[in-house]
């Protein structure tokens, strides 16, 4: 099937049926971020990291529906609006959920980078010379502090 039939075949559907399909993609879109914050928050990264595919599955799943609510809008608003109205305060619980995950992915990077910099720092003073420079003190070399640690600030 095309993708172009796929949309006709969703655009089709009759008013309840698209809304309860999207109500459902919606539903499991909020429980599957509800339990990776949860994981996230009791610090399971590696678990979390597990819900990934099915995250993203359902993330596509529901942004097909809501497309073809949108561009169905006019007859849905007309046919199920007890349907749409569901679906608008779904969409508000996905909107809380996601902030919810943001804000504890945020900390869990930052309590990350805090971790690898206070190691790359304690490994940085593990590794310095104990002689006396020209003025009769022990150097410090800043550029040697993080040798051979690195962080990737682009998570």
């Amino acid at each position: 099937m095309t993708a172009a039939a796929r949309l006709a075949a969703l655009d089709s559907l009759p008013a309840e049926e698209l809304c309860n399909m999207a109500e459902l993609a919606l539903a499991s879109l909020v429980n599957v971020m509800n339990e990776e914050t949860t994981l996230l928050r009791a610090g399971h990264m590696r678990q979390a990291g597990t819900l990934t595919p099915e995250k993203t599955r359902l993330a596509q799943d529901y942004v097909g529906f809501a497309r073809s609510v949108q561009r169905q809008s006019a007859r849905l608003k007309q046919q199920a609006p007890d349907a749409i109205e569901r679906l608008r305060l779904g969409h508000e619980r996905l909107a809380t959920q996601m902030a919810e995950n943001l804000r504890v992915l945020a900390t869990a990077r930052m309590v990350t980078e805090d971790i690898l910099t206070d190691v790359a720092k304690v490994v940085g003073q593990q590794n310095q010379a104990k002689t006396y420079g020209r003025a009769g003190t022990i150097t410090v070399d800043p550029g040697s502090s993080a040798r051979g640690i690195a962080i990737n600030r682009a998570l």
